[in-house]
């Protein structure tokens, strides 16, 4: 699987402007730290067509996958995302959204619980069996009726592992311990 790029932005309005019935805002990408962020909030507040305008909410936002932004997310907790977003592409979203937004615990899933990506969950699991030895000793003539849909079953059904299917024939896999 080829890792796409991404490039994390938000647009930031500003509520003097909004609250007096103009648009006025900037897309910013989400590409240094939260004080950089700030930087170009304030930059963008102030070409406020507004006097004094010094509030301002996220409208609007794209490249974090299906991760849910609120009006007020901390720009730490938003470069710490598009950090991790850009270590790992798109998955990286699916795996912020399958945490709720943690990104202490995607980092973790991405770094050391990756199984890589599968055409099946089932091909997962018989590369498993070859890669662990775990099919040294079974003659050939009854490996085929390995059944490997129902050990995948048991893995997800205990909760060993959790998947992200992302498009045809392209099933992630982690182990959740």
């Amino acid at each position: 699987m080829i890792q796409e790029q991404v490039n994390p932005r938000v647009y930031v309005a500003c509520l003097a402007s909004y609250n007096a019935g103009r648009l006025h805002g900037a897309w910013v990408n989400v590409d240094g730290d939260a004080d950089d962020l700030m930087t170009h909030v304030q930059a963008m507040l102030s070409a406020s067509p507004e006097p004094d305008a010094e509030e301002w909410a996220i409208h609007d936002y794209e490249g974090f996958g299906s991760v849910r932004l609120d009006e007020y997310a901390s720009f730490e907790r938003l470069a710490a995302m598009a950090e991790l977003m850009r270590e790992h592409g798109k998955l990286a979203g699916e795996v912020l959204n399958h945490y709720g937004g943690d990104v202490e615990e995607a980092r973790e899933a991405l770094e050391e619980n990756y199984q890589g990506c599968h055409a099946s969950l089932e091909d997962y699991a018989e590369q498993f069996m070859e890669d662990t030895g775990s099919l040294e000793g079974i003659p050939a003539s009854i490996r085929p009726y390995i059944d490997y849909e129902r050990m995948v079953r048991d893995w997800e059904l205990n909760g060993d592992i959790f998947t992200l299917e992302t498009s045809y024939n392209e099933v992630h896999v982690f182990w959740n311990h």
